[in-house]
């Protein structure tokens, strides 16, 4: 961001002022496709300051306060209006592209007069939201067509397609729920939104939408131009927000640089009385400067998101500290190898079940399919299932909230299609009278425990928890920690069911032990992971 002398001053866009800019002008035709497009430089005379909220109420005009808004902006209402229609023609141009329209939730923290979060409340997208974004996405556009059309060393923003594993892993979880996606080994963004069309008005619809943008890679700032994947872009850059985004401030020197001087160019208009000015004081950058200048801009892009996380997740570490022992319904947001991730629905806090405080069972993660299943019960905790749980324990300084399984409320279907049919019967029909040989058939088709990073967590888990969830997860430790133990009674004949107490009083001294190797065990990551 500029400073605020710029940013809010001689950049910011005030009623009735006057102001430099740069003006993109583009021709689009009914089917929502640009067919000209020039840059030049002009000075813009803002004639009102509104709102979303308030051009969505005018559009809509549905009560007495879209009048009240209609007679207040009068002036402007006519150009509001041929902007509506303009979206309704750029969606329609996006439909056809195969743009993925991810619908996301964010929130806005209300603050009391003490300066204390009153409530958090949900933030949706409205048509004047998606109205200025598709306006913006076709300047952006432009603005890449350029740089690739005048040969401009300047600052893509890239897209990639998912990884192969995300791919095999994305496939893996929607033939679970009887989806495909197609594309093979390349499928393009018009095969997400497929997907996406196909889960509309399914109660897991979210819950599919997540695992799909998971998927996907993170968009970054590149030299070389590789497309934008998601929004289905073959040259895609940003050129909107010079004022808080360096790229942009780079892009939009770099059309300058051809504005001001004496190259032909269809894509630009002058005027007289601006002189030509050398490139070299206006772009006087080499391609290792815009090396340098994408990975600089892609690492802070994350570092900022990363702080505007930080300082969210304290804020609401604040909210529910006093609220410890409370009891809330949410949803599971995200499965990892040591817990769950669990949302509060009417606060969109979210905090972590640890594994260790899950009903007494040994938990497998399954990364592809976002779960985790019980070995001996079979029971599954996935991805969406709606859950009551307490919260046990804030810690400010780490940004962290532990919660405790209360119940479950409801579980996805897709939690219970292979783990609770298949994997029973098979273990069943071996294990009647003795459980050792199940333990023999995991270890042969794992070979070692130790290397299976899902079922050394609960161990490794044990002593962690013990300082987080209080003594009872402590209890709960020592019992997991017993059970990957199971494999060296293989050498017993399964008939011998007497030697099952001899074995478990060594497991309570071996657990003990593996508790003590343990306790340094890896740092959780953060709640938004």
């Amino acid at each position: 961001m500029l400073p605020e002398a710029l940013s809010n001053g001689l950049c910011s866009l005030n009623p009735a002022v006057d102001r430099l800019c740069m003006v993109c002008e583009m021709n689009i035709s009914p089917a929502g496709r640009i067919t000209a497009y020039e840059f030049y430089e002009a000075v813009m005379h803002s004639h009102a300051r509104l709102t979303y909220t308030k051009v969505d109420k005018i559009l809509r005009g549905v009560d007495s306060e879209s009048d009240a808004l209609r007679k207040e902006y009068s002036s402007v209402i006519p150009g509001i209006e041929r902007l509506q229609k303009l979206f309704e023609c750029l969606r329609e141009a996006r439909d056809q592209r195969g743009a993925i329209d991810f619908e996301t939730v964010e929130t806005r923290i209300m603050f009391n007069e003490e300066r204390k979060i009153e409530r958090i409340i949900p933030i949706k997208r409205n048509d004047a939201h998606k109205l200025i974004e598709e306006c913006m996405l076709c300047a952006n556009v432009c603005a890449a067509n350029f740089l690739e059309g005048h040969q401009l060393t300047g600052l893509y923003r890239v897209h990639e397609g998912p990884s192969e594993q995300k791919l095999a892993n994305l496939r893996q979880f929607l033939a679970e729920l009887g989806f495909g996606l197609g594309g093979g080994d390349k499928p393009t963004s018009a095969d997400y939104q497929q997907v996406m069309q196909m889960i509309l008005g399914r109660t897991d619809a979210h819950m599919i939408q997540t695992v799909m943008l998971r998927s996907m890679r993170q968009a970054m700032y590149q030299v070389e131009n590789h497309g934008h994947f998601g929004l289905g872009y073959e040259a895609y850059t940003h050129f909107t927000s010079p004022i808080r985004r360096y790229p942009d401030l780079l892009v939009h020197r770099a059309i300058r640089s051809v504005i001001r001087s004496n190259q032909v160019s269809s894509h630009v208009r002058r005027v007289a009385s601006a002189k030509a000015i050398p490139t070299r004081k206006i772009y006087p950058y080499s391609l290792s400067d815009m090396l340098m200048f994408g990975e600089q801009c892609s690492r802070t892009e994350r570092r900022a998101d990363e702080a505007t996380r930080d300082v969210v997740s304290w804020l609401k570490c604040e909210f529910l500290r006093d609220r410890v022992g409370d009891v809330f319904e949410g949803h599971v947001s995200s499965v990892t190898s040591f817990g769950l991730f669990v949302e509060l629905n009417d606060l969109y806090v979210e905090g972590l079940v640890h594994i260790t405080s899950l009903p007494h069972d040994y938990y497998r993660f399954e990364p592809a399919m976002h779960r985790l299943v019980g070995e001996r019960t079979r029971k599954v905790f996935g991805l969406g299932d709606d859950l009551l749980v307490k919260v046990v324990g804030v810690d400010l300084d780490n940004r962290k909230i532990d919660f405790e399984l209360e119940s479950v409320v409801s579980q996805h279907k897709q939690t219970k299609t292979k783990s609770t049919t298949k994997a029973p019967t098979k273990k069943t029909s071996k294990t009647k009278t003795s459980k050792e040989p199940a333990k023999e058939k995991s270890k042969s088709k794992n070979k070692s425990t130790d290397k299976k990073p899902s079922k050394k967590i609960s161990e490794k888990s044990s002593a962690k928890k013990t300082t987080t969830g209080g003594n009872t997860s402590g209890l709960k430790a020592k019992k997991t920690t017993s059970k990957p133990k199971a494999p060296p009674v293989q050498s017993v004949a399964p008939k011998k069911v007497k030697a099952d107490t001899l074995v478990a009083k060594k497991k309570s001294v071996s657990a003990k032990k593996v508790a003590k190797s343990n306790a340094k065990s890896p740092r959780r990551p953060a709640l938004d992971d």
